[in-house]
């Protein structure tokens, strides 16, 4: 596999990831903001606050989280149109794969009955916007909620788990970590991974581009997945203490 491995744009390593960076408090008003980048993929993450929770849910003592995903104008090099009346299938599938992730680790007693309201609006799309909008929101809702025990709005901390994606690909029967889009646009298998903290699997979207993988193929994948998600959380957890370091 070594001597067939497909040379890389910008010169990594299979096994390695982008160039992870957050910027913190982009956004004055919400109650915590940050943009997430992984190499030219950025996305603003936000999280602001609803005192109160949907109608079906009322009465139950329960909190909820709901996300919003959106490409922005000029994230992609043809102009994307703003989705105003209809939402795309990509899109709806996408702010409800981030939804569900954030929710399978927080205790939603613990948020009493209010809501956490995220968007993720991607300002440069180069692959691997639906995952690192899904580490990023992990993060702005880990400041949102250290915000909200300090306030005293709620008594304990409603995150159990740490929760980082990637996404991981074959090219030329080579498992490649973290595509960016000249690797997405031609890979023979697209994986997105949603992992916690304790090694638990939240989400796994696979597509074959082509021909059929085998199991084979899909352990490879998820193998060189695990660590890469275990080193976004080190930088998850590094972004938390610059954060605190410089308030």
């Amino acid at each position: 596999m070594g001597e067939n491995r497909p040379s890389r744009s910008d010169g990594r390593g299979a096994k390695d990831l982008r160039r992870f960076e957050i910027n913190w408090n982009p956004m004055g008003f919400a109650l915590s903001s940050l943009i997430v980048r992984t190499g030219r993929t950025a996305v603003l993450c936000s999280v602001c606050l609803d005192e109160s929770v949907p109608r079906w849910r009322q009465g139950e003592g329960l909190g909820w989280v709901s996300a919003e995903y959106r490409l922005l104008p000029g994230s992609t090099p043809q102009r994307q149109r703003r989705e105003l009346l209809k939402l795309s299938g990509r899109t709806q599938e996408i702010q409800r794969l981030i939804g569900r992730s954030l929710r399978a680790v927080l205790d939603m007693e613990a948020l009493g009955e209010r809501t956490l309201l995220i968007d993720c609006d991607v300002i440069q799309a180069d692959a691997g916007t639906r995952t690192a909008s899904i580490t990023g929101a992990w993060l702005a809702v880990r400041q949102a909620t250290q915000l909200l025990m300090a306030q005293g709005l709620i008594d304990r901390d409603p995150i159990r788990q740490q929760l980082a994606a990637v996404s991981v690909g074959l090219i030329d029967g080579c498992p490649l970590l973290d595509l960016d889009y000249s690797e997405d646009s031609h890979a023979e298998v697209d994986l997105n991974v949603v992992m916690a903290a304790d090694g638990q699997l939240l989400e796994i979207q696979g597509t074959a581009e082509g021909a059929p993988f085998n199991r084979q193929q899909l352990n490879q994948l998820l193998d060189l997945a695990e660590p890469g998600i275990n080193t976004l959380m080190v930088g998850q957890r590094q972004a938390l203490a610059d954060l605190h370091g410089n308030q």
